[in-house]
């Protein structure tokens, strides 16, 4: 294994309210030392002026595919996409085929991921098949590696399953992830309902559809005390609630994704299913409570909700199915849409990317500290690129900042102190 020095770079670290310019030395797959002027007679050394180093990126609602979806994504190449991005862990949701509501599905998939490219953290379902009609063995599937609990994809249907759900996974210190959407208002929708869907003519989701949803498992997380999580939060309604529920003590957290906060529903007025997800972009009103949202600590984490279709699957507009990828635009759109106009700083940007996910997975990333696994992103935050959907690094291609200059470049990613990418 290699020692390497990286030299010179302004080091973001929230985990050690750290961010200034140093030497970064790995030694043994670990952080050895940060400081200054560090001396390594034999350290492969990246002389790092002008660059950032912060702790790996962690995307805690990534959608790898396998098993069963291959044809869109696998383990490996999603893990691929990831190191280009910056991530070095990712927490995989459940909605495979057959679902991950099982030990062995969950033990396949981290077999899968044991050479790869990424730290991968099994999400597994609530319910078996993701049907809504049965709990699967919680326990079993956290002894088998999963981190984690969610029907991401559906909601779980009745309140009263979910409050039995919860109350078992805070006996086993289970995250659970919630998919917030009230069926019966979703109406078959493709799209935000609004001015947009009107003039369109298509089928509209009523907000009120991840409102009362996210109503829901608030009242449900303060009736029980068990911590929940709300996944890609896109409304202003949703995320008065967090704000309002948090100001309470609820133990409720957030993450939304970066299509929100960079995006609206006016992208699909070129009727391309590229930007059609679920939740679906919202408005501009929307996208600012969100930014709020994110700069008030309302929302704690971002997560891309990478979402992998073929190029056939999104060619029809109205029949489509949801979803974007997302995670190597990820920080660059965090940069540009967040950092760049000053509605976060880069530490914050760092911590919602990084140190917040890892802690509310509970696993062991997000931090620079000596002694830690090296896993980190070295990237150039000036650098401007247009997204070219070709030179992705995963199997697919529906992209919805295709064609967009971002500013902020991944160069480098390691893995347990591995180069794992590198650019040019």
């Amino acid at each position: 294994m290699k020692t390497w020095l990286i030299r010179g770079a302004k080091v973001v670290d929230p985990s050690q309210n750290l961010e200034d310019t140093r030497d970064i030395l790995i030694k043994d797959r670990k952080i050895q030392e940060i400081g200054t002027n560090i001396i390594s007679e034999n350290a492969e050394i990246i002389e790092a002026n002008g660059l950032i180093v912060a702790p790996g990126l962690v995307d805690m609602h990534v959608h790898l595919r396998e098993p069963g979806q291959t044809h869109k994504e696998t383990v490996q190449t999603g893990c691929q996409s990831a190191a280009a991005a910056g991530v070095t862990s990712l927490a995989c949701m459940p909605n495979t085929s057959p679902a991950c509501d099982s030990a062995a599905v969950v033990e396949e998939i981290l077999r899968k991921a044991a050479a790869a490219k990424a730290r991968v953290y099994p999400v597994a379902a609530i319910s078996t098949s993701l049907e809504g009609r049965k709990l699967t063995d919680f326990a079993a599937l956290q002894k088998a590696g999963a981190v984690a609990l969610s029907d991401d994809g559906r909601p779980v249907p009745t309140a009263g399953m979910m409050a039995v759900a919860m109350e078992r996974a805070a006996r086993l210190g289970m995250p659970v992830l919630s998919h917030c959407e009230e069926m019966t208002l979703v109406r078959g929708g493709i799209m935000h309902e609004g001015v947009v869907s009107e003039e369109l003519g298509v089928p509209g989701i009523h907000r009120g559809a991840e409102e009362v949803a996210t109503a829901r498992e608030i009242a449900l997380a303060a009736a029980t005390g068990c911590p929940v999580h709300i996944c890609h939060v896109s409304t202003a309604g949703s995320v008065a609630l967090l704000r309002d529920a948090r100001r309470r003590g609820v133990p409720v957290t957030g993450e939304t994704a970066p299509h929100y906060f960079a995006l609206t529903d006016e992208c699909l007025r070129a009727r391309d299913a590229d930007y059609r997800m679920n939740p679906p972009l919202r408005t501009e009103a929307d996208r600012q409570a969100v930014i709020e949202g994110l700069r008030d600590g309302t929302l704690q984490a971002i997560a891309t909700d990478h979402a992998p279709h073929t190029p056939e699957e999104k060619a029809d507009f109205l029949k489509a199915p949801n979803g974007a990828i997302g995670m190597e635009t990820s920080l660059a759109a965090g940069l540009t849409y967040l950092v760049k106009p000053g509605h976060l700083s880069l530490m914050r940007l760092i911590e919602t990317m990084s140190t917040w996910p890892a802690k509310l997975l509970h696993i062991p990333a997000g931090t620079l500290r000596p002694g830690a696994a090296a896993d980190l992103v070295l990237f150039d935050p000036d650098k401007e690129w247009t997204v070219d959907v070709q030179k992705l690094h995963g199997k697919s291609r529906n992209c919805c900042f295709k064609g967009m200059t971002l500013t902020g470049q991944v160069l480098y990613t390691f893995l347990g102190g591995e180069l794992v990418f590198s650019r040019g």
